[in-house]
């Protein structure tokens, strides 16, 4: 079973996926954690497959991570008296509040939201962006707008708004039933979509609290706006291309990609790279030349994971994706420049604390120290661990945890195979004997080798990382 590499795979669930074969398939193909989209499927079908992940976590001894995506606003225009309608450029089309069938002239805008939020010249995006209209008037109820771009509409297509903050709350009403069921679930992460300001991410931990960590998709400008406070206020990062590239001007999701990776590593938050990436392979057995170095790239940059959506929802030929996204990864992460490329240039001055300089010991010890094996870090909250992984280090990273909890968030982590351990936190002379026997169980190097070990004391209190040593194997 292909648990090798450092960057993991996140396979969304869907209805080409959501049998104990395929996610049994799936796992064995790569992947690390199942994204259940809260946008399609019922309560009910959530609660079969995540049992499904549970026990496949069970039978293959790997703490898999779920994460819940909740669907957020969906911003949608109403419907035609026809299939479809044609948008000609230079035309004027009219949005409105009316309950009634549109047609080439106007069509319904259900969002009052959006009506008080709008001014003359602002841009209007329907359909992923492929017809742009521009504001010429607005009372708050009706909009005249002009057809910038042209193009085939119909019913129900979305709509963005570049630029324009809305007052629009990122978690609905749908979305707090979906969440009060996935925390009861006991999903791992919750993926929090629509994130305007860092105002939106404290609003979603005040209804979640301890339960799960949060994942902030990162699809608007203002978002991208308070970048630092967002990824600090966030437990992860989602890099959402697709409405990324509809909100921004796409010739931009590359550079903002980067940016958005790196802000993630400084503040050690785990960073998944999103959408598109295998696409053809939704109806391909093999992915272009361009998927594959997109995916390169992104595992270049150091991204925590990579993500698989309709591909392994939907698509046919999921198992098969799941496994050409291993391979990729495995190819880059064995070449000669990979480690150079994705370790931070950080020294001791770059230190906030005796924890985080303490982690930069222990990967500094494990890169230029011969016959180290790997590193292993004790770590009740696991946030010891993701300050381990922020450093990139070139050694295999063991992760022993209060709980089986942290040790499942932790499994989107690069690097990180994590090991819940309650005992050993009862008592500080048992981290050697349990580090080794650790060690043994992942196979984690050879006799004579040594692990670099990482802990605290008092032992078990958040933040307390002090000790570091060499254990031999």
């Amino acid at each position: 079973m292909p648990i090798n590499t450092h960057t993991k795979i996140l396979a969304t669930i869907g209805p080409s996926t959501a049998t104990p074969e395929m996610i049994e398939k799936l796992v064995l193909s790569g992947v690390d954690a199942f994204r259940f989209n809260f946008s399609h499927g019922t309560h009910a079908e959530h609660a079969e497959r995540l049992k499904i992940v549970r026990d496949m976590s069970e039978k293959y001894g790997r703490h898999l991570t779920v994460v819940a995506d909740l669907q957020g606003p969906k911003l949608r225009i109403g419907t035609f008296k026809t299939d479809k309608v044609m948008l000609e450029k230079g035309q004027k089309f009219t949005l409105d509040m009316l309950d009634e069938n549109g047609d080439e002239t106007r069509v319904q805008l259900p969002h009052k939201e959006i009506f008080d939020a709008l001014k003359v010249g602002d841009k209007l995006l329907l359909n992923d962006g492929n017809i742009e209209l521009e504001v010429l008037k607005n009372d708050n109820y009706v909009a005249e707008t002009l057809v910038k771009v042209g193009g085939c509409l119909s019913a129900h297509k979305g709509v963005n708004l570049p630029n324009v903050k809305l007052p629009i709350s990122a978690i609905t009403q749908k979305d707090k039933k979906d969440l009060e069921f996935a925390l009861n679930l006991g999903v791992d992460w919750v993926c929090l979509s629509f994130v305007q300001s860092v105002e939106d991410v404290r609003m979603a931990r005040n209804l979640i609290g301890d339960k799960a960590w949060i994942i902030s998709k990162l699809e608007k400008p203002s978002a991208i706006d308070e970048l630092e406070d967002v990824v600090k206020e966030s437990d992860g990062i989602m890099v959402a291309r697709g409405d990324l590239g509809v909100e921004c001007p796409i010739q931009t999701v590359p550079v903002l990609q980067k940016r958005i990776v790196k802000t993630c590593r400084k503040y050690g938050r785990p960073v998944i790279v999103a959408t598109q990436m295998l696409e053809s392979m939704i109806v391909n057995p093999t992915p272009t030349r361009a998927e594959v170095s997109d995916v390169a790239n992104a595992v270049f940059d150091g991204a925590d994971a990579v993500m698989l959506s309709a591909e392994t929802a939907a698509g046919s030929y999921p198992a098969e994706a799941v496994a050409m996204m291993h391979q990729i990864i495995n190819e880059v992460e064995e070449d000669a420049s990979y480690y150079s490329r994705v370790q931070l240039d950080k020294d001791l001055s770059d230190c906030d604390d005796m924890a985080d300089a303490i982690t930069y010991a222990a990967s500094e010890m494990s890169n230029i120290l011969p016959n180290m094996a790997g590193l292993i870090t004790y770590s009740a909250s696991g946030f010891t661990t993701l300050s381990m992984a922020r450093e990139r280090p070139a050694r295999p990273i063991l992760a022993i945890t209060l709980s089986t909890e942290v040790a499942r968030r932790l499994g989107i982590v690069w690097g990180v195979r994590a090991f819940a351990n309650p005992e050993v936190f009862n008592d500080i002379t048992k981290l050697q004997d349990t580090a080794l026997a650790i060690a043994r169980q992942a196979k984690i190097g050879k006799e004579g080798e040594y692990l670099v070990i990482t802990a605290g004391y008092p032992i078990g209190v958040r933040g307390m990382t002090n000790l570091i040593y060499a254990a031999q194997l």
